[in-house]
């Protein structure tokens, strides 16, 4: 390039440069609007809405399963979730497929507030049937009481393969419809 067009260019950024400068101390130096005397209020926290269903594992370290039940329903409360206790075993096809399918996303939208509090049944049958989660066949999927213990709103059992959750999921959302009519 030519020295004189070089030269030209470097003027005509300064100049750009200089005029956004200028536009930018203008601005803030806008004296219309009153500095605010207070900062703005934070909106009220509260809890998201939830969107998904989730699964939480309850304890193995023993104690009441109707002390556990008590308080994960307490929270799922607090949450905006609905609490269901499920009972499975690795063991049960239909507990595995249903399990995978709330980890893959797949009842989002179907069940977006569900909150699963699950029980192994190997491990905790004895406790489990001390609150009245007894069952002839699992999954079990039990809407606790206000104590903790197992209400008469349960569904159990499933079909084998690739049906199951297609076999569990309409009757959960009745169950769950159930339980939302009596309270």
């Amino acid at each position: 390039m030519k020295p004189r067009c070089l030269a030209l260019r470097s003027l005509q950024r300064r100049c750009a440069s200089v005029v956004f400068v200028s536009l930018l101390v203008l601005g803030a130096c806008d004296r219309d609007q009153p500095a605010p005397s207070t900062p703005p209020a934070s909106p009220p926290t509260t809890a998201p809405t939830p969107t998904k269903p989730e699964i939480v594992l309850a304890s193995d370290r023993g104690g009441s399963v109707m002390d556990v039940v008590q308080t994960e329903l307490e929270r799922a409360r607090r949450e905006g979730r609905e609490l269901v206790v499920y009972v499975g075993a690795p063991w049960c096809e239909p507990c595995t497929r249903f399990h995978q399918a709330i980890e893959a996303g797949e009842l989002d939208a179907v069940f977006p507030t569900l909150r699963l509090l699950e029980f192994d049944l190997e491990r905790d049958e004895a406790r489990l049937k001390q609150a009245g989660y007894r069952s002839r066949m699992i999954p079990l999927f039990a809407i606790p009481t206000p104590t903790g213990e197992a209400s008469s709103l349960r569904i159990e059992g499933s079909i084998k393969g690739e049906g199951a959750v297609l076999d569990i999921a309409p009757r959960l959302r009745t169950l769950m419809a159930q339980a939302q009519a009596e309270r």
